[in-house]
């Protein structure tokens, strides 16, 4: 990083939570259904954390039957508020016990605490003791995690997934449970902030017993995946036994980062699932040139366009016929009676025009062939789910490709009755061309008649009673009808190089409509799906807490 430039501050939980938000709606009919309901719920169950009051603590005390933590709650609390027993559950609803009312109703409310288990210290007296340390505590007693009634198991799971501190109270003789730690310390193992494993009832224990036990539970989680863990001693029966505990619950209320924490720890836990659907290295931003290029050309042959072209060549030759050809030839053509000739020209100028009118521009089994391979380049380069996105995306359009493309194609095609002006000059030189020799030959027969045969009697002279002329005039019908086949020669040379120029012209502009379909089509469906998918590996580092590159 540059000398003098700050550090990008990390993400807050908002943002995170809004990260996260964004994850869910980018995997959308991408990635798994499960995750993405989980997602949907912490964000539900984060929210309406986050409306509720911000000045209380949710702290819940869970723990195997005979445990103590029933016993822990009352000492807490400094009343006989939960009942207690040592073989058997005596909890079967959560009690609570609230330091400080106002906020607490709805808050309660969400928790769904029955309103007969509710107990508030708001007292004058209470303020006056040191339990106005505990201002903002909202204190649960659970049922037994390993009762035998399924209700009771259940209240645990759901308190000990919305609490913002989990205390977990453990006895000398049960703390290796393994129902406790199977079930809850190992799934909730990156709750190591948010957590506190109390071990209850440590009078039982002599001194050094006890460092043994508290060493050996810390192995135990350490080994499980909980880092660092918290581990105090109480006894709920010896005087001072609890302190300790209520000074950890004393620094938690007053620090006000249980519930933030919590849901950070939420946050991470499903921000990780979403990165295992991301790789670390940078995706590339669109198909590459290459590709594309095959792309447009394997579309320009699905939808036949060099036909098309070389099709276009043939009735420019045939529309040039009409007017650069020599009009002798086309009247002795039309004396042959030349059907095929007429049918060929009738078709190239009718159905070339209308070629492309119908919902079929290309068959969709080309069209598919010629996406098979679009999007190679870029799903080795992705996670699998992304990947199989992009290649949905590229064939997101697939049915509609045909008509788009028969449509270019129709767009492409010029209108018949634009000619070039020379053409126009060319005829009517031919045509001049012709009446000088049909009037050339109607002033031979006029000399035969005249000069010859003498049809008129005396000799009218001039031009039309000197027989001598004949031959000249012979002659200038000869080059007449020469000059005529000689222009219709070099312009059908010219026509030639002309047509091969207007098929290369007209293929060009087909293959720019061919590659608008192919952009709008496929390439840019593929490039937003990437983009998405650019923006989703951003989110992730988001609602990891990373702060951004």
């Amino acid at each position: 990083m540059p000398a003098g430039r700050a550090e990008p501050a990390a993400p807050t939980l908002t943002d995170r939570l809004n990260g996260l938000d964004r994850l869910v709606q980018a995997g959308a009919g991408r990635l798994d259904r499960p995750l993405l309901e989980d997602a949907d719920a912490l964000l539900d169950r984060a929210g309406q954390r986050l409306r509720l009051s911000g000045e209380h603590t949710v702290v819940t005390l869970a723990g195997g039957t005979g445990s103590g933590k029933s016993s822990l709650f009352n000492a807490i609390c400094g009343l006989e508020l939960s009942p207690t027993g040592m073989r058997r559950p005596m909890t079967s609803k959560a009690h609570a016990c609230v330091w400080g009312l106002d906020g607490a109703g709805p808050l309660l409310d969400w928790l769904d605490v029955d309103k007969r288990h509710r107990y508030a210290r708001a007292s004058a007296l209470d303020l006056e003791r040191a339990d106005s340390s505990l201002q903002g505590l909202v204190l649960l007693d659970l049922p037994d995690h390993d009762s035998v009634q399924a209700m009771h198991r259940a209240e645990v799971d759901r308190f000990v997934a919305i609490a913002d501190l989990l205390v977990w109270v453990v006895d000398p003789q049960k703390y290796a449970d393994a129902a406790l730690h199977r079930n809850y310390i190992v799934p909730f193992a990156r709750y190591a902030g948010v957590t506190l494993i109390v071990l209850n009832q440590v009078d039982r224990l002599a001194p050094d017993e006890i460092d043994d036990c508290v060493a050996d539970l810390r192995r135990l989680l350490e080994a499980e995946g909980l880092a660092q863990p918290r581990i105090i001693t109480t006894s709920a029966v010896a005087e001072d036994g609890v302190h300790g505990f209520r000074d950890v619950l004393v620094d938690t209320v007053a620090a006000r980062r249980a519930r933030s924490e919590r849901l950070a720890a939420d946050v991470d836990r499903v921000a990780e699932r979403f990165a295992e659907h991301r790789f670390t290295a940078e995706p590339p931003a669109a198909v590459d040139e290459g590709r594309r290029t095959e792309l447009v050309q394997a579309l320009s042959d699905a939808a036949g366009a060099p036909a098309v072209a070389e099709a276009m060549e043939s009735a420019y030759e045939l529309r040039a016929a009409d007017f650069v050809g020599w009009p002798v030839s086309a009247l002795i053509t039309r004396l042959r009676s030349d059907p095929l000739r007429r049918m060929r020209l009738t078709e190239l100028r009718e159905e070339l025009r209308n070629a492309f009118t119908g919902p079929i521009g290309a068959q969709q089994g080309d069209v598919d062939n010629a996406l098979a391979g679009v999007t190679d380049g870029i799903t080795g380069e992705l996670p699998v789910h992304w990947a199989r996105s992009v290649r949905a995306a590229a064939r997101s359009h697939a049915t509609e490709i045909p008509e788009a493309l028969g449509e270019s194609l129709k767009e492409a095609l010029p209108t018949f009755n634009q000619v070039p002006r020379w053409w126009w000059l060319i005829k009517t030189w031919q045509y001049f061309l012709v009446l000088v020799a049909v009037l050339s030959v109607i002033w031979i027969g006029v000399l035969v008649a005249y000069g010859v045969l003498e049809i008129g009697g005396d000799d009218p002279g001039g031009l039309i009673g000197q027989a001598g002329l004949i031959p000249y005039v012979a002659v200038l019908v000869v080059c007449t009808l020469g000059m005529g086949w000689l222009t219709a020669s070099a312009c059908r040379n010219l026509v030639a190089l002309s047509s091969a120029k207007h098929g290369d012209k007209m293929e060009e502009h087909m293959r720019e409509g061919i590659e608008r379909v192919a952009r709008d089509k496929v390439l840019e469906p593929v490039a937003a799906d990437l983009r998405v998918y650019a923006g989703f590996r951003h989110d992730v580092d988001i609602a990891l807490g990373r702060p951004p590159a």
